[in-house]
């Protein structure tokens, strides 16, 4: 059996997204786990976060104080 372009095309976005969805978890679990929990000023990061690579962003959050990672992403 062959399968479709379509499929091959609705594989490949299922697994982005599945994997954007475990990269937002583990940046959520770092900053839990650094901070205590995530309140309205660190959920407001989360987005920028997500725009780095995954060993920069886990090297802001365990290497910044709240402030200085705040200061970096909030104008």
């Amino acid at each position: 059996m062959e399968l479709s372009p379509e499929y091959y095309e609705w594989e490949k976005e299922s697994i982005e997204k599945g994997m954007q969805k475990m990269y937002r978890l583990s940046l959520e679990s770092l900053l839990k786990i650094r901070f205590g929990q995530i309140d309205e000023a660190l959920a407001s990061i989360i987005e920028s976060l997500l725009q780095l690579p995954v060993d920069e962003s886990s090297r802001l959050i365990l290497q910044s104080s709240r402030e200085e990672l705040l200061a970096k992403f909030v104008a």
